[in-house]
């Protein structure tokens, strides 16, 4: 399964749905869906919320293989069932996606202009659990502010040691140095980011690849020297806070990028549409993100 699972996403045609929205973007997640704060009480009742949210984008007949090439998930999505399969499961052998974990604990405080991961001390348990339940990799996101060479530096060499660390466990790693899109240094950020990166990726065997999940760049086709990188499976791009349109302009720029889109993708969904609507809205929103992503 897992070398089908690896020439799928180094060779197939589509983009990563990210549906890895965990305790502290869940009630901005749920707001943007129609779902008030004042709708729930409590943590338990809000991961219920998520799980049905995901749970009815994840089967609907717009959601496939066809053009989605993998999912991303948070913990507790990837511990609950959806229609009485355990959710990566469910993902590859209903739907054909393969599925990918958020692993990172959240962002330590800025410093030397980066966010930093905090410490994962129990990631080799949950890589564990993780391949257990039909993970085939996994994803973790730093923030880059400002174009500092030490804070990017520390933030690559953090990636790529856990990344080292979740390879060993058999799973494929997502590296996402995001560069906020807010920042007044974003262009300056992306070449330290890209030379940091390419000087890991020199030293990484190419049959151990891992996948890149960057912003989308201020030059087109900047990242195209890690898109054709051989120890890279596959370089994939944030929305970051961009609207779904301005995100597939930038990505249709980007050749040889896919989305892996959070926000831009639940752009339009309502809990309040019908199913016909709701099915329509995400089939038209999965086809233009598709289009960007096959440049």
């Amino acid at each position: 399964m897992h070398q089908e699972q690896l020439a799928r996403m180094r060779d197939g045609e589509g983009f990563i749905a990210a549906l890895d929205q965990s305790g502290g973007s869940s009630p901005k997640a749920l707001s943007l869906y129609g779902i008030a704060e004042s709708a729930y009480s409590g943590d338990a009742e809000m991961f219920d919320l998520i799980h049905a949210m995901r749970t009815r984008m994840v089967t609907s007949p717009a959601f496939s293989g066809r053009r989605i090439l993998g999912a991303i998930l948070f913990e507790g999505t990837m511990d609950r069932d959806i229609d009485g399969l355990g959710s990566a499961e469910y993902l590859w052998n209903k739907k054909g996606v393969v599925p990918f974990l958020k692993i990172d604990k959240g962002l330590a405080d800025e410093l030397d202009g980066v966010q930093v991961m905090k410490p994962m001390p129990d990631l080799d348990a949950l890589l564990a659990k993780g391949a257990s339940k039909g993970i085939f990799g996994t994803k973790m996101r730093s923030v880059i502010k400002s174009a500092n060479q030490v804070g990017i530096d520390a933030v690559v060499a953090q990636q790529f040691a856990f990344g080292r660390q979740i390879l060993a466990a058999g799973l494929v790693p997502i590296i996402e140095p995001e560069v906020d899109i807010n920042s007044t240094s974003k262009g300056a950020a992306e070449i330290i980011l890209k030379a940091a990166l390419l000087r890991e990726l020199d030293a990484q065997s190419a049959d151990q690849p891992v996948l890149l999940k960057l912003t989308l760049p201020e030059v087109d086709d900047f990242y195209l020297e890690l898109v054709r990188h051989p120890s890279v499976l596959r370089v994939v791009a944030l929305s970051g806070g961009y609207s779904r349109e301005e995100s597939n302009r930038r990505l249709s720029n980007n050749h040889g990028v896919i989305a892996s889109f959070s926000r831009a993708l639940t752009e339009g969904l309502s809990a309040q549409q019908s199913e016909a609507e709701f099915n329509m809205v995400f089939d038209s929103t999965i086809q233009e993100i598709c289009d960007a992503s096959n440049t």
